[in-house]
């Protein structure tokens, strides 16, 4: 086993052919959707004493056009598109061909590994609440709440898993790959709100985070340079405004409880569109933010806080709703969301929820960290001549990636919540609880890690 790696050592040691901005984007996307949870989220306590969790967007809704700048999750897929070409094009060389099984470890690793964390946890705790009968109002909701930015991870793992061939339909046809998924997204919302087709919005979960991560794809390449980023962001502002505009769209870029229709959940061709102009425009500032992170200190930080930023995007929401839950015990006054007061309070909870997020990463970062340099070194290219080690069992790999997938997607829907009371959600078409949800991670899970083992073969990731 090697010894840690600290941030200044890893900085020193960076190749300079490293694409520096990439990791400042991933830092920034995940950094600026947990400062957004923490905005939004509004507690109250009502006149029978029970606590609440409201939506600040939906209290105030002329603030949801914040959504069009704090909605950052395209920009974090579009870095993963590009991350994943390099890593599999790297495993491909190393072990001298196609080998979905150990891409499949070697990327979701740092993922599921904190993942899997959480969910054993919380999972834990809320069935320890349960049977005890002590869970209160704000208890109930945590359990539900901590569990939805799971979707996320569920998306991500479809990126993952679709990489290998989507990467192939890349090399092939470039940007009609991109084209033609972003047609499917656009067909898929005219048969949903022309023809009123059911079910059919759910492949946009597909078309539109997918088609976003093409374009990460087209980063890898080179091919986002001179006016490409101009005619993005031009064509996916006006798209999004023409869409919400004169569409059945809403002006959110989140989801909104109550709504009907949602730019998130299915996601629709305006979020796509969304996604265009935010990822034209951090292409804008490339310039600029290679500059930046050329900046010794700026790069040890980059580094850092890559380091721990999942299990901080975890657990980030078990922290804010600790912070509510400190000041209903300290009776501390809540005040009406969106008032003067309100917002004053705003910086000291933010800050609070900081430091508590701080305590909760020291405590799960160990998750996150990656193997030990000795466990990391990728072989050397077969010779010629010498048959490539084995690589994994790609289809035992699919079918845990499968089932880790609509696992996650699941829990997120139907939280930690009742977990002995049958409490339940639909996932698309079938009706999911917690323990079958949580079931399906950990059997995903093993799946993943079993199949992506090699006796003969290391793997290491790249970007």
């Amino acid at each position: 086993m090697g010894q840690k790696i600290s941030a200044r050592e890893l900085a020193a040691a960076t190749p300079g052919a490293r694409d520096r901005v990439i990791d400042l984007l991933r830092v920034a996307s995940l950094g600026t959707v947990v400062l957004g949870h923490w905005l939004m989220a509004a507690v109250t306590v009502g006149d029978d004493g029970r606590a609440a969790v409201g939506n600040l967007l939906a209290v105030e809704p002329r603030l949801q056009l914040l959504t069009w700048v704090l909605q950052i999750m395209p920009v974090f897929f579009f870095v993963g598109g590009f991350s994943h070409a390099l890593s599999y094009r790297s495993l491909t060389r190393r072990t001298g061909g196609p080998a979905y099984a150990l891409f499949l470890r070697a990327r979701l690793q740092r993922l599921l590994r904190p993942t899997m964390l959480f969910v054993a946890v919380w999972g834990a705790g809320a069935l320890a609440l349960q049977l005890s009968g002590r869970s209160g109002a704000l208890a109930d909701v945590a359990a539900r709440l901590v569990a939805q930015p799971l979707w996320f991870i569920g998306i991500y793992l479809a990126m993952v898993a679709f990489t290998p061939p989507l990467l192939r339909l890349h090399e092939r046809c470039g940007w009609y790959a991109f084209a033609a998924l972003a047609a499917a997204a656009a067909a898929v919302d005219v048969l949903r709100f022309a023809a009123g087709v059911p079910y059919v919005e759910f492949l946009n979960f597909g078309f539109v985070w997918l088609a976003v991560h093409q374009l990460g794809f087209l980063r890898a390449d080179g091919r986002l340079r001179l006016r490409v980023p101009w005619a993005l962001a031009a064509a996916g502002l006006a798209g999004a405004v023409g869409l919400v505009a004169f569409g059945p769209y809403p002006l959110s870029m989140v989801g909104m409880p109550g709504e009907k229709i949602s730019n998130m959940a299915p996601p629709t061709a305006a979020l796509l569109c969304h996604g265009m102009w935010l990822i034209g425009a951090v292409e804008l500032l490339r310039g600029p933010m290679t500059r930046l992170v050329a900046r010794p200190r700026v790069w040890r930080t980059v580094i850092a806080a890559n380091g721990v930023a999942m299990t901080a995007f975890l657990w980030h929401l078990t922290a804010m709703l600790g912070v509510y839950g400190a000041l209903l015990a300290l009776r501390v006054p809540l005040p009406e969301p969106a008032g003067a007061a309100w917002w004053l309070q705003v910086p000291v909870r933010i800050a609070a929820a900081a430091a508590v997020t701080a305590l909760l990463v020291a405590v799960f970062r160990k998750a996150e960290q990656p193997p030990a340099p000795a466990a990391t070194a990728a072989p050397a290219a077969p010779a010629p001549g010498v048959a490539p080690a084995r690589r994994g069992t790609g289809p035992a790999a699919a079918v845990g990636v499968t089932l880790t997938l609509f696992g996650v997607l699941g829990l997120s829907m139907v939280g930690f919540g009742g977990l002995l009371d049958g409490h339940s959600a639909v996932l698309v078409a079938v009706r999911v609880t917690a323990p079958v949800t949580v079931a399906m991670c950990a059997a995903g899970w093993l799946l993943v890690e079993r199949a992506g083992k090699s006796p003969d073969t290391k793997t290491a990731t790249a970007s």
